[in-house]
C-alpha cells in the first residue's frame, strides 16, 4: 500500500509519516516513511530551487518512492503487509512550480503519478505555521498552497481524504482513514464474490457528498464541531 501525504507548508506532514509508519510497525506490519528530498536539496544548497531545478527535485522525489518500495517489498516477512508512506510526492513539487514560478508544465506527469497511490491525504490548515529555515515562504501561502492542491486533485478525479487534529488526534484521524480504505477494499471484494444475477440485488453503500467538499474552511469548522461532540 502506497499512502501519499501532500499539504501545504507547516501543516505536519513529515511528522505524521514518521508516526503513522512507527504505528504500523508496531502492528506487525512492514512501514517505511519516505522523507521529502526537498528539505535535503535545501539543506545542502543553502538556498531554494529556482524554476530550471523543480523537474529534478521532482523525479528524485519519485525515485525514492519507488525505491523504498521495491525495498520493502524484497525484505518484507511471507504474508506481512506492506505500507510505504510518502512525505510529500511529485505533485507538490508542481504545485509549488506553478504557485511560484507559473510553470505548470510538471502538473499533468505529477497527477499522473499521483494516481499510482493507494490513499491520498491532505493535511489541513488547523496546525500552527512554524519557521523551519530557508525552505519555507510564510503562514500568508498556506491557504492559496491547500487551494492549489485541492483544485489539481479534483480536476485530475483523484479522492483525498483531509486530516486534521494536533498530535494523537491527527494520527488517529489517518488511523481512520485507512480504516476506511479498508472497508471499501472489502466491499470491493464482496460485490466480487456475487453472481452476475445478483448484483441487481446488491444494495449500494450510500454516499453523501458535502457541496461545499473543497471548502477548507467549512471542513475545519465540521471536523471541530465534531471534535467538540466526542466523534474521532
Amino acid at each position: 500500500m502506497k499512502i501519499a501525504l501532500l499539504g501545504a507548508e507547516s501543516t505536519g506532514k513529515t511528522q505524521l509519516a514518521h508516526a503513522l509508519a512507527a504505528h504500523l510497525r508496531e502492528t506487525g506490519a512492514q512501514a517505511v516513511a519516505v522523507d521529502e528530498y526537498l528539505r535535503e536539496w535545501c539543506e545542502q544548497k543553502s538556498r531554494t530551487p529556482q524554476a530550471h531545478e523543480q523537474a529534478e527535485i521532482a523525479l528524485t522525489q519519485r525515485l525514492r518512492i519507488e525505491q523504498a518500495a521495491r525495498d520493502l517489498a524484497e525484505a518484507a516477512k511471507p504474508d506481512s503487509s506492506c505500507w510505504v508512506i510518502a512525505d510529500t510526492t511529485p505533485l507538490m513539487t508542481a504545485i509549488y512550480s506553478e504557485f511560484i514560478f507559473a510553470d505548470s508544465s510538471l502538473i499533468a506527469p505529477a497527477l499522473a503519478y499521483q494516481k499510482t497511490f493507494d490513499l491520498t491525504l491532505l493535511t489541513g490548515l488547523d496546525m500552527p505555521w512554524e519557521a523551519d529555515g530557508i525552505q519555507r515562504d510564510g503562514a500568508h501561502v498556506r491557504a492559496p498552497v491547500d487551494a492549489l492542491i485541492r483544485t489539481r486533485l479534483q480536476s485530475a478525479g483523484i479522492a483525498f481524504e483531509v486530516i486534521y487534529g494536533l498530535g494523537e488526534q491527527r494520527l488517529q484521524t489517518t488511523l481512520n482513514a485507512l480504516s476506511t480504505i479498508k472497508s471499501i477494499a472489502n466491499y470491493v471484494g464482496n460485490i466480487r464474490a456475487i453472481e452476475p444475477k445478483d448484483l441487481k440485488n446488491t444494495p449500494k453503500p450510500w454516499v453523501w457528498t458535502c457541496d461545499k467538499c473543497s471548502d477548507s474552511d467549512c471542513e475545519h469548522q465540521l471536523f471541530r464541531r465534531l471534535a467538540s461532540w466526542g466523534f474521532e
